[in-house]
């Protein structure tokens, strides 16, 4: 789950079904968590990982759902919460 804020408004992407570890996750989403959206990317496409795709295209996706829905700038997102639940 990935959450992006803007004065206190939050937007959010959930990812379900992605086949990984959670330590592989994890290793990848505390790189990531309380960085802006512009420093989550460049951080995830220069990362060497397996897993920095699918976790970045759920910052893509919450980052969408905040310009699309609710009209945000891009450069005013930041990655509040990134977690990875494993069921």
């Amino acid at each position: 789950m990935i959450r992006i804020i803007k004065k206190k408004v939050e937007v959010s992407a959930l990812g379900q079904h992605i086949c990984m570890s959670a330590h592989k996750a994890r290793r990848v989403i505390d790189q990531i968590r309380g960085r802006s959206y512009e420093e989550t990317l460049m951080i995830l496409e220069l990362m060497p990982y397996r897993a920095c795709y699918p976790i970045l295209k759920l910052v893509y996706s919450a980052a969408a759902n905040g310009i699309h829905n609710l009209g945000f700038n891009e450069g005013s997102l930041f990655i509040i919460k990134a977690e990875f639940i494993h069921y």
